[in-house]
């Protein structure tokens, strides 16, 4: 009986309770361990935030928004994203299925979000940055940045190619005037020729463009189908070089020519200063 009972003395007693501070002490243990993990999730999203290239990483950094998409701010390239974001779900996205091509059902399967769909589309414009390059970038395969940039062209060409881009026709609608772009040097003797500039000291590449007169490029001239759209009560601002009367049926303003052993009037004078002072905008 004695050996039972100094058994039952040393074993453990059921029936007592913790010290209330000891349930404090562990309450506040818990509390705290909660959260250093809540700490160290937030940690580890932002973590991914930053390691993952996306529009959001950029979201505090409008010099790098200017960088990568030349939108002046990113509140700027957000505000042009609520205007198409509407209708980003009527978008035929570009496939491989057989399938989606011929039917034309829409695939609402992204490899990325949207908003970093057209932010990865807009780094293609703006820097020019090649496939391999941008797959790398955003963790996704070539294949699939290829078919990105083209649904976005796509998309972009049609929903912006219903904006009116014209001014009142008590305006001048489009100021035409050329432009050069830099090219490599030709091995062509004659090609060489043909696309040299004297203007630049370089060879380029040469267009006539039109621009409205708040400054927004409007129409590229070679095959733009500009003439079939003018009629006869609207207005084009063009150089003096600018020979086109007989091909146009519209006004046309142009600075008065300046021919050896002539002077102009006071009236060619102030036309010319205001076309001039338009064409500089």
């Amino acid at each position: 009986m004695e050996e039972n009972a100094m058994e039952i003395d040393h074993g453990h007693d059921y029936c007592s309770v913790p010290e209330p501070a000891a349930l404090d002490l562990s309450l506040c243990e818990n509390e705290e361990l909660k959260r250093e993990i809540e700490d160290l999730w937030k940690q580890l999203e932002q973590a991914k935030v930053n390691s993952r290239f996306g529009l959001q990483r950029f979201a505090g950094f409008d010099e790098d928004i200017r960088f990568y998409t030349r939108f002046a701010t990113y509140k700027h390239m957000m505000a042009f994203w609520e205007q198409i974001e509407p209708s980003t779900h009527r978008m035929i996205r570009v496939t491989s299925s057989k399938d989606t091509r011929e039917t034309g059902l829409y695939v609402k399967t992204r490899a990325l979000p949207a908003i970093d769909e057209f932010f990865l589309f807009m780094m293609h414009l703006a820097l020019g940055l090649k496939q391999k390059d941008l797959a790398h970038r955003f963790h996704v395969h070539q294949t699939t940045v290829s078919r990105i940039i083209t649904t976005w062209a796509n998309f972009l060409y049609f929903l912006l190619g219903f904006v009116q881009i014209w001014l009142l026709k008590e305006n001048t609608q489009v100021i035409l005037d050329c432009t050069e772009l830099r090219c490599q040097t030709l091995s062509s003797l004659l090609l060489q020729s043909e696309v040299f500039s004297s203007y630049k000291s370089h060879y380029t590449v040469k267009a006539l463009i039109g621009m409205a007169p708040h400054g927004a490029v409007t129409f590229l001239f070679k095959q733009s189908g500009i003439i079939d759209v003018l009629t006869p009560d609207m207005a084009i601002m063009v150089e003096e070089g600018f020979l086109i009367d007989n091909l146009v049926p519209c006004k046309i303003h142009r600075p008065a020519f300046v021919t050896k052993g002539t002077q102009m009037s006071t009236g060619e004078v102030r036309h010319t200063q205001s076309v001039a002072r338009l064409r500089v905008r």
